[in-house]
């Protein structure tokens, strides 16, 4: 009888340690009655409402133009600029689905190697892809036309069906003037280039390099434009008074308890801050590798790259070359296995995540940082969190109301 009855004490101690640790797991962060004043200035800080007006792109005249955001537009949702006729621009930045596509791996012509980022807000980055190997907008839309699981067109067919269009040519004449859509090549492919005299077929050539720029600088002009809209979030940041008190109905408490988190203990804010919460900068936080993929050398591989893109802010088809972002760019070792910081607006509603869609839930990308696990190339820079199941839950409470509405077209 003794000895059940120490078994059954033991029990009873075991059974009540476990449901303390699942009471401890699951038990809510506790709320401060007011913000302090540091947490209202952290908090005000990623709201849209500060959001600061769009940056002056010196390296695209046409940034700012109305004209040239609705040339763009066109071509943004034109399928024929591919090679079959059935891919555009808006196939993997569907509008509906944040400028994103849901899918793991972007998919034109065929599947690539990337997770499609949104592009709301991405006119604030100085550096556009994963790694950022294209300095700006414009360069970056150019290459998905030419790429072959993308677009997969060359460029001298693109500037013939532009000037060969009913409609193109007077739009784009609008914009960048009509003399380079004259010539007496601009209906004919690249293959015909072969043909031509040495001379001859440079002076083409250049003049095809610099409508395809133009229509680059076109689709940025569009794509400057798409903004994220107002969440739940920004209307509680905007209720918050200088006294640190705000107006809990507009957000739930878990995602105000995972705000908590976010500008605090989880150090979240460290990287995803601002009013689009990124800072932009690339860093290695020990992502895995997709399934079938090396591991990816990142930004040391991207900027790279960028110096010798001839569409860089430094060649010759660049409005303005004052450069300083990518003649003072990083290329040391901190720089190997690091990705963009992508921005965190509305990215419950556009999983999968990461630069190859490695995490299908804001769970799995919660549970990968709270490990920090070591990374597989270069040195991660997160540290483990030892956050409990409750918090991370709460942390991806507020990003969830970080969400707003789609966007028109």
């Amino acid at each position: 009888m003794k000895a059940r009855t120490v078994t059954l004490a033991t029990l009873a101690a075991l059974a009540g340690a476990a449901a303390l640790a699942l009471y401890w797991q699951w038990h809510p962060t506790p709320l401060p009655e007011r913000w302090s004043p540091r947490q209202v200035a952290l908090i005000r800080s990623l709201s849209l409402d500060a959001l600061p007006p769009l940056p002056p792109r010196p390296d695209n005249r046409v940034a700012d133009s109305e004209a040239a955001a609705a040339l763009g537009q066109r071509l943004f949702f034109d399928p024929r600029l591919s090679a079959d006729g059935t891919v555009s621009c808006a196939t993997c930045h569907q509008p509906a689905r944040y400028f994103s596509d849901g899918i793991r791996l972007a998919r034109g012509l065929a599947e690539g190697s990337r997770h499609t980022p949104s592009l709301l807000g991405a006119a604030y980055s100085p550096w556009f892809y994963w790694d950022g190997r294209k300095d700006s907008q414009w360069a970056q839309a150019l290459a998905p036309l030419e790429a072959a699981h993308e677009q997969g067109l060359d460029r001298a067919s693109i500037v013939a069906l532009i000037g060969g269009d009913w409609v193109y040519p007077e739009l784009y004449g609008e914009v960048f003037g009509e003399e380079d859509l004259r010539g007496p090549f601009n209906t004919r492919s690249a293959a015909l280039l072969a043909s031509l005299s040495t001379a001859l077929a440079a002076a083409e050539q250049q003049r095809i390099d610099r409508v395809f720029s133009n229509i680059g600088k076109a689709l940025a002009a569009y794509q400057r434009r798409l903004l994220p809209e107002r969440s739940s979030f920004d209307d509680y940041a905007g209720s918050i008074k200088d006294d640190g008190s705000g107006d809990p109905a507009l957000l739930e408490r878990e995602a105000r308890a995972g705000l908590k988190l976010f500008i605090g203990s989880a150090q979240c804010v460290n990287c995803h801050n601002g009013p689009l919460l990124s800072n932009f900068e690339f860093h290695n936080t020990g992502l895995p590798p997709a399934p079938g993929q090396l591991p990816s050398l990142g930004r040391y591989d991207g900027i790279r790259e960028a110096r010798q893109d001839p569409f860089n802010c430094l060649g010759s088809f660049s409005d303005d070359n004052g450069c300083a972002e990518l003649r003072f760019a990083r290329d040391d070792d901190p720089t190997v296995g690091a990705h963009k910081t992508p921005s965190l607006r509305n990215a419950a509603a556009t999983a999968p995540y990461m630069h190859a869609g490695q995490f299908a839930s804001l769970t799995e990308v919660m549970a990968h940082y709270n490990a920090a696990p070591t990374a597989l190339v270069g040195h991660n820079e997160a540290k483990p969190l030892g956050l409990r199941r409750r918090q991370l839950r709460e942390l991806a409470a507020f990003v969830e109301s970080l969400t707003g509405p789609a966007p028109a077209p």
